[in-house]
Formats: C-alpha cells, sequence, structure tokens
C-alpha cells in the first residue's frame, strides 16, 4: 500500500534567521530560543529525539532534556537500556528538538558521557515518588508479556519502598552530549531555509551557514 502525502505541503512563512541576530555562544543562542519556545506554549519544548548507533544498529527515541550549561545537554535514562548500550559501544549521539510550531529546529551531534553519581542522584530525588517507583519497576526495553506484569512490577516497588524514601536505582542515571555542532534551522519560503551551524575549532565556536 503506498499512501501519496506529495499534496501534503506546508509554506514556512513566519519569519527569517540572519547572521546578526545570532548570539556567538550557542548556548546562549538555544537559551534563547528555548524560551521563546517555552513561553510561546510549544507542547513539551523540552522533549528532544535522540539518536544512537552501536556502529551496525541505529535507534532513535524521544527523551526530555532535564539541564542544560556550557557543558552539555543532559538526560537520564536507565543505563541497561538499548540507548545506553549503544552509547557504551559508541559514545556519540545526535539529538533533535522540532519545534515545528515555530518552524524551527535545532540540531546537535557530540559525544557522551555519564554525569556524576551525585548528579542523578540530586535529580532523582526531585521526581514525583511515582516516577521514582517507574525506574524501579521498568527493566527499560526488556520483552514483557502483557501490561498487568509491567504494572505487578509498580506494585511489588511501591510496597517494597512503602514506609521511606525511594533510593536511586544503580542502573539508572543521566548522561551528558558535550556537543561539536550545534545547528539552527529556521523555515522560509520556497524551502530556502536559514540553516546556521556551530562548530568547535581551537575551543573556538565558528558559525557557519548551510545551504537548505
Amino acid at each position: 500500500m503506498t499512501v501519496d502525502l506529495t499534496r501534503h505541503r506546508h509554506e514556512f512563512l513566519q519569519q527569517g534567521l540572519n547572521r546578526k541576530a545570532l548570539d556567538g555562544n550557542p548556548f546562549k543562542q538555544f537559551d534563547k530560543w528555548f524560551t521563546q519556545a517555552d513561553e510561546l506554549g510549544v507542547l513539551e519544548p523540552s522533549a528532544m529525539s535522540l539518536a544512537t548507533s552501536d556502529g551496525v544498529n541505529v535507534d532513535v527515541r524521544t527523551v526530555l532534556l532535564k539541564f542544560f550549561n556550557e557543558e552539555g545537554f543532559v538526560f537520564f535514562t536507565n543505563y541497561e537500556s538499548k540507548k545506553s548500550k549503544q552509547i557504551a559501544t559508541n559514545p556519540q549521539a545526535a539529538l533533535l528538538f522540532p519545534w515545528l510550531s515555530l518552524e524551527r529546529q535545532v540540531k546537535i551531534t557530540g559525544r557522551v558521557e555519564k554525569v556524576s553519581q551525585l548528579d542523578s542522584l540530586k535529580y532523582f530525588a526531585s521526581r514525583p515518588k511515582g516516577s521514582q517507583l517507574g525506574a524501579w519497576a521498568s527493566q527499560q526495553s526488556s520483552h514483557l508479556s502483557s501490561r498487568q506484569m509491567l504494572m505487578g512490577q509498580f506494585e511489588a516497588m511501591k510496597a517494597k519502598f512503602a514506609n521511606g524514601e525511594v533510593p536511586l536505582p544503580d542502573f539508572w542515571g543521566g548522561y551528558r552530549v558535550i556537543p561539536n555542532s550545534i545547528e539552527f534551522w529556521q523555515g522560509r519560503e520556497n524551502r530556502l531555509h536559514d540553516r546556521f551551524v556551530y562548530e568547535k575549532s581551537d575551543n573556538e565556536w565558528v558559525i557557519r551557514r548551510l545551504a537548505p
């Protein structure tokens, strides 16, 4: 079966992007765009596509950005998940923020490292208890025979930690994507989009315009 989507078109007309409007620091530019996305009501602006590969297989999924600064972009997950196994083999990743209602995207590529256990503990302690229990209950990416099995595991963890704080699992924590390139994409008419990429060169960020 073929579904023809060639007539499904959207012309990008909201605004453009020029070099003078860009901050020389890509993290400050990202903060500016992220703040605008949040204030303008983009649904879950911290949601980002995370692409990883072990050198043979490639996978992509949506995760949530939890922190960012000039050290990189941080997300949290199960260290026994498929993404974590791929990162262990090949510590490189790509991130994509699809803020399509603003006709914008941000693409980030770079190496990946684990955050400190203290940073993981601080974030884990800030999560709602249900989310903490969920981290214990789910063997992420493993096969499940039914949802009932998952809920049974959740109830078991709920009973186990009923009378105290939920500890940080030793198989759960954060990763930091340390960028070597950050691209800002603004949709334009006739598919002549504005694209600017920041790339590291001798510890300095160089900005170049890319063809759409």
